[in-house]
């Protein structure tokens, strides 16, 4: 109870005060433990959904650097193309000891534009290598996802089952907690 003297109980908070203030019949016992079990393993696959998400931003944050890196590579890479060319034009506008001088910086061009290529062509690998992780973590994330969901309908599922006492909507709660826990254990293998 609250400090002020207000209280929000659960859909089946009471039933389980009941049962522990006045004792109770087994199937309610049961149903209330596994209740709790249910909430229990939810919150560890909560858990475990938001951490794959977090992986999945970190390596979509990490494809991006690398392809603002990558990026930054080609620009690099023009610039050398575009000194090249003015190099290129300069040999055919000049003679003798100062043509030699631009051809060599042709060469020197080609060169450097053959080594920043392959750092950009590097980069943009590595790019495409962390979004391949980042799909790859947003699926184990959405299996966490519905694990999580499935248990929290198996725990609604429940409360409406000890407050209506229906016994046959245990087969929803066991369906719903099955289905989750397959979908948890997908999330676990990283299928």
């Amino acid at each position: 109870m609250s400090e002020d003297g207000f209280h929000v109980h659960g859909p089946h908070d009471h039933e389980v005060e009941h049962v522990v203030e006045h004792g109770g019949d087994e199937f309610t016992s049961r149903l209330a433990v596994l209740t709790a079990v249910l909430s229990t393993v939810g919150a560890i696959f909560g858990y475990m959904g938001g951490h794959s998400q977090n992986e999945a931003l970190l390596y979509k944050n990490e494809a991006a650097i690398q392809k603002t890196a990558a990026s930054n590579q080609w620009n690099y890479y023009q610039a050398k193309s575009n000194k090249q060319n003015l190099a290129e034009l300069s040999v055919t506008l000049t003679s003798g000891e100062v043509q030699e001088k631009f051809k060599a910086a042709v060469e020197r061009y080609k060169k450097e534009k053959e080594e920043i290529k392959a750092e950009a062509d590097k980069l943009e690998a590595e790019a495409k290598e962390a979004d391949h992780h980042s799909e790859a973590e947003m699926q184990v994330h959405e299996r966490w996802a519905l694990a999580t969901t499935l248990l929290q309908i198996a725990i609604a599922l429940s409360a409406i089952t000890l407050l209506t006492r229906k016994r046959w909507m245990l087969a929803g709660v066991f369906g719903a907690t099955g289905l989750g826990v397959v979908a948890g254990v997908m999330g676990y293998l990283h299928f």
